[in-house]
This record gives structure tokens, sequence and C-alpha cells, in this order.
């Protein structure tokens, strides 16, 4: 029964194309039993996350490395769920069951962490340039309520990038070289080694790209030191250090007419007042491992980081950001009255300031404040088989959150507040002797609103912008049969207060409001199937149904910005002497909702591409990696309008896709 309707919901979603890997599993999808071609730890990170009753994801480096990733929206385009879709650049939208939906630039609504450091500023607005995607050993995506040993509560949940240790990396030695359309060149260098007691991984990534649209050039350099010390069996240290030199042009947004009609132009005013976001970056962190006892383990540890940011747009926005934090959390496994069970409870606390100043580029503004912001998290999650197959899961967190504003060219405007909550949970756990899983769960989540939406001038003090919360229901299973892998997730989350925005000018970032009551509801669904002898088929299908719940304004009208439907599919055919070849499609079979009022959308498109590559026995790689190949013009991300048919609206909302595109990459590891 179960597998007639997976495979009657896969053929409900069209064309018949899908994707693997060859040699080393691509499957993303966590099972409880793992996949025997699975490197160890990226099996053991499986492992751990299948003792989650709610839907978690498993992104592997093995997964992403035979093709170019500049970004979230490359490394995390399979995940099943996950709206990941690129902007320019790495800037990309990140919305997980429709968290942030509005946000239209940069990003909040999912915790984003490396190795559980967060990205995020104390308020929880993050920055997608922060990460080198080449030093992924792998990446966890828990979705929705199931991020809780992070501490999180915000409705999409939380993305973590694993860094590699001189342990765990791939390889000892690696060289990678990669280039071709909108003059892309990627150099990357990387050495992991490992004595009886240390470790150490260390990476360089250099990036220069002319982009597709015109201002949207970019040039980075990155660095990481990863380095490990075993006190006992057991009992650890590792210290890790990133920094970021980062010079990224902005193209501007366009109306719909524009985008398809010429997608490369860089907006109103973009070339003149040369947009851009150029940023250094700096974040160390030190963390433990310490097992106290058979039962018991520790980890924990502290960080900083410090961003420097010159940013001007349609305004002049410079920023000194600092943000320091501290987490814990102590695992236990056992038996209470006779039953097995498991247990953690952590807390994490973040504070930080920015400090930002604001210029005139075409709009005559001027600001001098400071930004602090403190926030804590109170976390546990217990367990308890009440037989051999089935487990009862309850948990929760308390979260306080602080803001403390200071306008320093008018007193007038300086705010404070403090808001605090609790987030429960409860859900269950079946899985079968094959290792087959089916889990539901009940999670109450809240987001506490960040900067941008407190501080809108010219509104003096704060917007009395309130917390938004919602109560998401998830039912779901997760298994492996033979050589198929299936990982399917319903969920329906009722929210109060929905943070969503609009832009009211051309550049002019979006004012936040809440909203009335709403509905985010859909299905998640992914399935690998090796049906033959190095043949593989993966898809990836996400139903999104969010709407107004009975507004006074827009009734029951569909939420913009995400898909109702999205497919992801690729065919691989690998031979066994190394070489292989995959076909895939990207999907959007219906036009969007651009507006709240529901009168204009954005029109559907389907991509093709094609990747192709050598993995030679020498530890020589070769791939290419084709996009869109039909060169359609089409319009994939947008910010929300309140009425496009209203006069006067600013529909200059529109980020084009990117054209034709061939990159090719090859690498040594030795």
């Amino acid at each position: 029964m179960l597998r007639t309707v997976f495979i009657g919901g896969v053929l409900a979603c069209a064309p018949s194309v899908c994707a693997a890997q060859a040699n080393v599993s691509e499957t993303i999808i966590v099972t409880a039993r793992p996949d025997p071609e699975d490197p160890p730890v990226v099996a053991q990170a499986r492992e751990d996350l299948s003792r989650t009753p709610g839907a978690v994801s498993v992104i592997p480096n093995e997964s992403i490395e035979r093709r170019v990733a500049q970004g979230f929206s490359d490394i995390l385009r399979d995940a099943p769920g996950v709206l990941a879709q690129k902007r320019y650049g790495e800037e990309s939208r990140l919305s997980i069951r429709g968290s942030g939906l509005d946000q239209s630039f940069h990003q909040r609504g999912v915790l984003l962490a490396q190795d559980g450091v967060p990205f995020a500023d104390a308020d929880g607005f993050s920055d997608f340039q922060k990460i080198d995607p080449l030093t992924a050993r792998y990446v966890e995506v828990h979705r929705g309520g199931n991020a809780l040993r992070f501490g999180g509560a915000q409705l999409g949940g939380a993305v973590n990038v694993v860094t590699p240790t001189g342990r765990t990396a791939q390889s000892q030695n690696l060289l990678r070289i990669e280039g071709g359309s909108y003059g892309l060149r990627r150099g990357a260098v990387q050495v992991a080694r490992a004595g009886e007691d240390w470790d150490g991984f260390a990476a360089l990534t250099a990036l220069r790209t002319d982009g597709f649209r015109v201002n949207s050039s970019q040039e980075q350099t990155r660095g990481t030191l990863n380095v490990g010390y075993r006190v006992a069996e057991g009992r650890a240290l590792r210290v890790t250090l990133y920094g970021a030199d980062i010079h990224q042009e902005v193209p501007g947004t366009l109306t719909l007419q524009q985008a398809l009609r010429n997608p490369e132009a860089a907006g109103f005013r973009v070339e003149q007042t040369d947009w851009k976001r150029d940023q250094s970056v700096f974040r160390a962190s030190v963390q433990t491992q310490w097992r106290l006892n058979a039962h018991t383990d520790f980890a924990g540890g502290v960080y900083a980081t410090a961003t420097d940011l010159h940013h001007p747009i349609a305004l002049l926005i410079n920023q000194q950001i600092q943000t320091q934090g501290a987490f814990g959390r102590v695992e236990w496994a056992g038996e209470l009255a006779g039953l097995r069970a498991d247990l953690f409870a952590g807390a994490s606390y973040r504070q930080g300031y920015v400090e930002q100043f604001l210029g005139p580029v075409f709009f005559p503004v001027a600001g001098d404040s400071r930004r602090e912001a403190a926030g804590l998290d109170v976390f546990a999650e217990a367990r308890l088989f009440v037989t051999d197959d089935v487990a009862l899961v309850a948990g929760g967190s308390y979260g306080r959150a602080t803001r403390d504003y200071e306008d320093r060219l008018n007193a007038s405007n300086n705010a404070s507040r403090d808001d605090d909550w609790f987030a429960p949970r409860i859900g269950v756990l079946w899985e079968g002797e094959g290792g087959a899983q089916i889990y539901a769960n009940i999670t109450k989540s809240v987001e506490p609103p960040h900067y941008g939406a407190l501080v809108q001038a010219p509104n003096a003090g704060f917007v009395p912008v309130a917390p938004q919360e919602a109560w998401t229901g998830e039912i779901g299973t997760r298994g492996r049969a033979a050589s198929l892998v299936w990982d399917i997730t319903l969920y329906r989350a009722q929210l109060q207060n929905e943070l969503l925005s609009f832009s009211p000018a051309a550049g002019v970032p979006a004012a936040v409001f809440n909203a009335g009551d709403t509905v985010h509801q859909g299905l998640e669904l992914a399935l690998d199937w090796r049906f033959a002898e190095g043949w593989a088929l993966r898809q990836a299908y996400a139903y999104s149904d969010f709407a107004f719940d009975g507004d006074r304004v827009y009734g029951d009208n569909r939420l913009p910005v995400a898909p109702e439907h999205q497919y992801r599919a690729s065919l691989t055919y690998a031979h066994a002497s190394g070489w292989y070849l995959a076909p895939n499609v990207e999907w959007r079979p219906s036009d969007v909702y651009v507006d709240y009022a529901n009168t204009l959308k954005a029109p559907g498109y389907a991509l093709w591409g094609l990747n192709a590559g050598w993995d030679f026995a020498n530890g020589v790689s070769a791939f290419v990696d084709a996009r869109n190949l039909t060169d359609e013009i089409y319009v994939p991300e947008f910010g929300a309008v309140v009425n496009a048919a209203a006069p006067g609206s600013n529909l200059a909302v529109f980020y084009p896709g990117e054209g034709r595109s061939v990159y090719a990459g090859l690498s040594y590891r030795f």
C-alpha cells in the first residue's frame, strides 16, 4: 500500500528524469539502515539523524563535488521540501515550509550553522556568503520542528554544514580547478593530516566570476583551518578558524517584462551608483566532546564572529558586526524503568551588536546607530521505547530574545524590548525490522522579529511587530527496500502573526508587518531508485499550499513567492570504467503568485541540464556541468507585492534566472 501511494505521488509530478551517483551514494535520504556505500562519517551522521521523529536529510560532499556548487542553492537543490533558489552570486532564497517566505534579501526563518556555530547575527538575521561550499564534508537539514538539538525554534528548522577534519576528509590532499560560463574561475587546495592524538584540516579557495547579469561580478578568497586534539578516549578538543574576503557586485530587481525581455540588465541606476556588497568575515570556535561515563556525553563550545560590511545600494550601508556565543549539550542513553531510553538537554546563548552607518546614494538618508541583541535557548528532548519498535518522544525549548537600539542622530528613536516563549514538542517513532520508519510529531515554533522588522524609518522607535508563532504537525515515513530509498512527509502548520513584507519602492528594503492567521501545508517527497546495473534514478518533489486563513483583506488567498509544485529529477548511468552521464530537469509546472491580492503571476518553467564526467583510477576526476540547455528565459525568484493591480505599485521585484551555461572541473586527490 505504501509503495502504491508513493509511486502514485511521483507519477503525478510529471516528466520522467531523475538523479544519483556511481560508486559513492548520492542519496540524501536518512534511513535507519545505512547505505553500505556511504563513507563511515556520512553513515554515522545518517544513523544519528534517524533517531529523529521527523523530517531530516544528510547531503554528503560526494553528491555535490561533480558539479559547480557556488552556494546553498546548489548544495540543497535536491533536498526534499527545501526551496533554495539563486538570486545572484551566492545570494539565494532559502525557505523550508514557507519560512521567511517574504524575505526578498538575505535570510531568516532557518537556523544556518557550521559545525553547530550559527552564521546569523545575534538577532537571527543571516547572510549566505559566510560559507565555503567546497569545505562541507556533509550538510544536515533538519526541516521544521526537528532542529531542537540546536536549540532552534524557527518554522523552517536548521541547516548545519559540517567541516572535514583530518580524520574525516575524503583524502589527504586535494587540488581542484573549475571554469566556465560568465567568466567563472575557481581554484581550491585542501590538506588533511592525522596523528595518533591530533588531526588537522586546512583549505584555501579563490573564486572570480563576471556573473550572468550586468553588475554581478564577484571576487572572493576563503580560508579554513580545523585542528583537533584527543585528550583521551572519548575526550577531544577542536579549534576551527575561518576567514573570507568577499567583493560582490549587486544587480537590482526588474519588472517582469524587463526580466523576460532583457534578463541580463542590471536594474534602475545600479551601474551608475555601483551597487555592491563587500565584506570581510572572521569566525573562530573552540569545541569539546567529553565522555562523562559509559552512558553520558557532553559536547559544547564557544565562538566569536566578526564582519566588516560595505554595502552601497539605493542607500549606503556600512556595518561592523560582532557576535559571540556559547553552547553545551548533554546526551544520555540507558534504561528507564526497564525500558530503553535516551535524552539530550542543553543551552545556547548568543550576544552581539551591529554598528551601522547609513548614507545617501540616490535616497537622501542618514543614519548612525548601534543595535544590540542577545538570545538564549534552553532545550531538552527524551525518547522512551515502550516496545522494541516504538519510541515516544517529548521535549521543548525555552527561548528569550532581547533588543536594544540606540539612534545616535535622534535619541527619541531609542528603544528596547524583550520576548520570551516556550515551544513544546511531542512525537512518536516506529521502526521495523528492515529499518523502515514511520514518525509523527507536533511542534510549536516561535520567531522573534529581527531589527529589519523592528526599525522601519520614518517610524519612531520600534514598530510594534509581534513574534511569529506556529503549531506544526507532521507525519512521514522513510526507509530502504532493496534498490529503493524513500522519504515522504506530510505537514500542516497553523501560523499566527506571520512576518510578511513588501517592497514599497524600487531599491528600498521591504517593510514588515504581522499577518492574521495563515496556513502552511504540503508534501515533501524524495525517491532514489537503482533499477539496473549502473543506472540510478532520483526524484524530489514538493507540494506547497500556503495561504491566508479568513483574512479580512485577502480572504483565503494564496501566499506569494513559493511555487505550489516544485519537481527536480535526474537519471544517471555510470559505467564500471569510471565515466558517467546524468541528464536532469528542474520543473515548475504552474505559475506562481507574486502579490498577496493574487493579481499577478510569474510564469512556470522547465530547465534541462546535463552532468558528465570520468573518475580515473589515479585519483583524478573531471566533470562537465551544463545548465539550462534550451536557454530558456525564466524568472525563478522575486519579492512579494501587496497588490500588483493597484496604481503606483512597485513591480520591480524580479530576479531573472541565468541563461545557458557550461562549466567544467578537474580535481586530483592523493
